[in-house]
């Protein structure tokens, strides 16, 4: 080894590591999916459309689809059923909710009758007779009923002018279905007991009541709750309204006295007999 090897310059330079020659830099490619010379705004719409749904994703899409049209008829039937009460006056809305007040506590006392002739059978000593006052009386009731009996209490009278022969057998008909509902347990039109079975038809100009041929004015002679009956009547949309927008002329009265007298003839049943034995 010659001197010149030996100094230290010359080991300095043996034993650093020699530079590994720089590799050559690799041109980065573009993506698979990616088209060249794209803009990011193209990339990006590249990537979100079209949409990649998944089958669960299209499930609850489903789902939703009709939770929401569901939501959206029961608010349109809702609005639809609404309609009618929206544009009443506070006096008519207050006379309804009486009305329907008035119904309950109907079914109320008919609800408590029933178990005071309950408690009489079961605590009469003389059942026997007990149990026949309460067969008269309930068979008084359904002669009332039935038509078959006179019948007697406060009430009203609704008389319908129809001049213009505009009335027809269903304006009749509702006005008897609405007095019904309103607790009516007698009704006579024009001499004609209406009962159960009674139906109305349009015979010309006139109507029929049950076959028997009626003519205006039309005479209502109603036994019931004067105080229920009469709003009944008038509510808005109602038997009235209906009528006078038909250009005829009603008016209704009050009274503590109505007598229904027209009767119906007792019709044996011709299969029917009874089960009891």
């Amino acid at each position: 080894m010659s001197e010149q090897d030996g100094t230290p310059g010359n080991r300095l330079r043996k034993e650093l590591p020699e530079e590994a020659p720089a590799a050559p830099s690799e041109a980065v490619s573009p993506a698979k999916d990616e088209e060249p010379g794209l803009t990011g705004r193209q990339r990006l719409v590249q990537g979100l459309w079209p949409p990649r749904v998944t089958r669960a994703q299209l499930i609850v899409a489903v789902l939703l689809f009709g939770l929401g049209f569901g939501l959206a008829v029961q608010v349109a039937s809702n609005s639809d059923g609404d309609s009618a009460l929206r544009g009443a006056r506070q006096e008519d809305l207050v006379r309804i909710l009486d009305e329907l007040d008035d119904r309950t506590q109907r079914l109320e006392d008919e609800k408590t009758g029933l178990e005071k002739q309950r408690d009489e059978l079961e605590n009469s000593s003389d059942q026997a007779e007990e149990a026949r006052k309460q067969t008269l009386e309930k068979e008084r009731q359904l002669g009332i009923l039935a038509g078959t009996v006179a019948a007697q209490g406060p009430g009203i009278t609704m008389t319908i002018e129809d001049t213009k022969g505009t009335v027809e057998a269903d304006m009749l008909l509702d006005a008897v279905q609405e007095l019904r509902a309103a607790g009516a347990e007698a009704i006579q039109v024009n001499g004609v007991r209406v009962v159960a079975g009674t139906y109305l038809t349009d015979s010309g100009k006139s109507v029929s009541v049950d076959g028997n041929k009626i003519n205006a004015p039309y005479r209502f002679k109603v036994i019931g709750k004067p105080q229920d009956l009469e709003p009944a009547l008038n509510i808005p949309g109602g038997v009235v309204q209906t009528l006078e927008k038909e250009q005829a002329t009603v008016t209704v009265e009050r009274s503590t006295k109505i007598v229904v007298d027209a009767l119906r003839a007792v019709k044996q049943p011709d299969y029917a007999r009874s089960s009891s034995r």
